[in-house]
């Protein structure tokens, strides 16, 4: 029996409650396939940052590196900069692994109420594909004169034909598998970022070419961001630079329903390293310690991770349990209109498998 060894990083906040509960789902579908899993937990977050000074251990990577996969559930706490659990923990696991794929699926399930005023469930069905090393958030750059008046600071975006085309190439793809609308949309902002964004633009237009069974659309990134409010059913596959990305997943969230319901993943598609998955909501500490927080979002990721390793049918199985629950509507929590816990639903979610 195969045995899968995956990393966990509960982290701060929320984390550490989703993940339990994306745990338990997936302990329950192994219970009932031919494979198992060997979870070993990490106490990297930001107390481990205020004890030691750091995000994570020198070795760190080193310890993740022999994993099949990562299950991170969350970073952030109200006293520590984004910058320093960012720059101390995901950025360096991203990289070091090279996970250049961001993959986050938004889908309006039944049962679930957008705050759009027309959409029915699946008439928003996107897959967003995310560029995940490299462009804006390369961290090149610098200080000059810091603290003083005159205080510079520098940030350049960087974009490299090999990164843009094997991004591009990953979107082109996805929209063949998923054989739904098989249009991809291009985001960009060259009509003001006249370099980098040019060889997004490029590559985009190279890599089409190769494609010729697949529809073709370029966005603005300000155009793409009213679309995806005031037309969301028109996108299928979405491939964006790493801050367009980022921005456009969030509005994903919120028009599906809730950032509770967002799962990603970070890939290495050739898979020479360990992918990672997590939640899209971030560890948000006004509700930490509560009890509350929705763990589908974790619990999907689970899925994400099954299907990265092979394993889709069980992968299927727990995503038609979510929207059993869902559609049920009798045990949600608070986000989605309910009174539950977060060890209520996934419970539920585990009672559910097999039955949607």
């Amino acid at each position: 029996m195969a045995e899968y060894r995956v990393s966990v990083i509960r982290g701060d906040g929320i984390g550490v409650d989703v993940i339990e509960e994306g745990i338990k789902v997936l302990n329950a579908v192994a219970e009932q396939s031919d494979f198992g899993w060997n979870f070993i937990d990490h106490p990297w977050n930001s107390d481990y940052f205020f004890e030691h000074g750091r995000m994570m251990p020198d070795d760190a990577l080193d310890q993740m590196a022999e994993s099949d996969a990562i299950y991170l559930g969350a970073v952030g706490h109200p006293e520590l900069q984004d910058h320093v659990t960012l720059n101390g923990l995901l950025l360096p696991i991203r990289r070091t692994f090279d996970q250049y794929v961001c993959e986050r699926p938004s889908v309006l399930y039944p049962g679930i109420t957008s705050p759009l005023r027309d959409p029915k469930p699946y008439d928003i069905d996107m897959l967003v594909i995310r560029e995940n090393t490299e462009g804006e958030y390369a961290e090149v750059g610098g200080f000059q004169y810091a603290g003083f008046e005159e205080e510079i600071g520098i940030q350049s975006g960087v974009f490299t034909r090999r990164g843009c085309e094997r991004i591009i190439t990953y979107a082109f793809e996805q929209a063949r598998e998923r054989n739904k609308q098989k249009h991809v949309t291009s985001i960009t902002k060259s009509n003001a970022l006249g370099f980098g964004m040019l060889v997004w633009d490029r590559a985009f237009e190279r890599i089409a070419e190769r494609y010729p069974d697949i529809e073709t659309t370029s966005l603005l990134i300000d155009a793409a961001c009213m679309d995806f409010v005031r037309r969301p059913e028109s996108f299928d596959v979405v491939v964006g630079s790493n801050l367009f990305g980022d921005i456009l997943t969030d509005i994903g969230a919120i028009i599906t329903g809730s950032m509770g319901l967002a799962p990603s993943g970070n890939i290495d598609p050739e898979r020479r390293f360990p992918s990672m998955f997590e939640p899209v909501h971030g560890s948000a500490p006004d509700i930490a310690g509560m009890g509350i927080a929705n763990p589908m979002a974790a619990i999907l990721s689970g899925s994400m991770m099954l299907r990265h390793l092979g394993h889709g049918t069980e992968a299927d199985i727990i995503d038609k349990a979510v929207i059993y629950i869902v559609e049920q509507g009798e045990i949600l929590t608070p986000d989605l209109g309910g009174t539950s816990t977060t060890t209520q639903v996934g419970d539920a979610v585990v009672n559910a498998l097999g039955r949607g």
